[in-house]
């Protein structure tokens, strides 16, 4: 069996899962208006932004408005989601609503924190945001399973960015660095559902490792939209703490244990050889993040 569609017949123990996401998620429910230093608030039209009144390093800002111009592309993202599982399982629908919700209010508290300690030029980030959503987000990846796949990568991602960054930021602001880890809450719970989701596909069906190899050989960011992503990027992995060394560390490695995938067993022999590129391509990832700590 080949297929790129998620199973009918796991809907009641993915059902299970959503349950269980709605009571852990509402015990943790939050207002992005707590975390914010209202105190710190000015007008901008009786006191003008200049840049003498930033306070923060550059690395964090730029880790921080990278993170926002990320979470701008929600509307995307979630057109692309709702799409993508139309006529799939009901209750995937009904999570992605619910992770709609959840995720709503983060760009808005990165911005209105962003704006309240005028640690950029209010004017600049509106045309960064506006520039960013305006641009769009396509994914490459348009069938049930692969999508699942993805999103379970992005999850996981971007809950080790805002961990990584939030310990760099303490020094500096404590309340950034609180904010930061209360979002990574979220995102450590929307990864927990769509990783068992994938889980429980292979377990039923290791055949589905033929669609795994594509999206874990090629992913990427969804914020790769925004202005001067790789320049971005290059400068968050070298001073805010998340890179490519925390990728494998933190999401490649963590994720292909979580799935066992040196241990499933498919029988078609594309989805064997697909699971074997997958290790294949970890262990190279792996010399890599050794021969550099190695020569540090």
């Amino acid at each position: 069996m080949l297929t790129n569609h998620l199973d009918f017949r796991l809907e009641p123990q993915i059902r299970e899962l959503y349950v269980e996401h709605k009571k852990r998620s509402e015990k943790i429910d939050w207002g992005y208006h707590d975390f914010l230093p209202w105190d710190k608030a000015q007008d901008f039209r009786r006191v003008p932004w200049n840049s003498s009144q930033v306070t923060l390093p550059a690395n964090i800002i730029t880790a921080v408005e990278t993170a926002l111009l990320t979470e701008v592309n929600l509307p995307w993202f979630t057109s692309h989601l709702d799409q993508t599982f139309k006529g799939s399982l009901s209750v995937v629908r009904d999570f992605v609503h619910t992770w709609t919700a959840e995720e709503d209010q983060h760009s808005s508290l990165l911005e209105t924190y962003l704006l309240i300690t005028r640690s950029v030029d209010p004017k600049r980030i509106h045309q960064l945001h506006k520039q960013t959503v305006e641009s769009g987000y396509s994914p490459d990846y348009t069938t049930p399973f692969e999508t699942m796949v993805y999103t379970t990568m992005q999850e996981l991602a971007t809950m080790a960015f805002y961990k990584n960054v939030a310990k760099v930021a303490r020094p500096h602001d404590s309340e950034l660095s609180t904010l930061l880890l209360r979002l990574s809450k979220d995102e450590t719970l929307h990864y927990a559902f769509y990783r068992d989701v994938i889980k429980f596909h292979l377990q039923l069906e290791p055949n589905y490792c033929y669609y795994l190899g594509h999206v874990i050989r090629n992913f990427q960011m969804p914020g790769a939209v925004m202005p001067d992503f790789d320049n971005r990027m290059a400068i968050i992995a070298k001073e805010a703490n998340y890179g490519p060394l925390e990728y494998f560390d933190q999401v490649l490695d963590v994720i292909i244990d979580y799935w066992n995938i040196e241990n499933l067993r498919p029988i078609a022999p594309e989805a064997e050889a697909a699971r074997v590129d997958i290790l294949k391509y970890r262990d190279r990832m792996k010399k890599i993040r050794d021969r550099f700590f190695k020569n540090k």
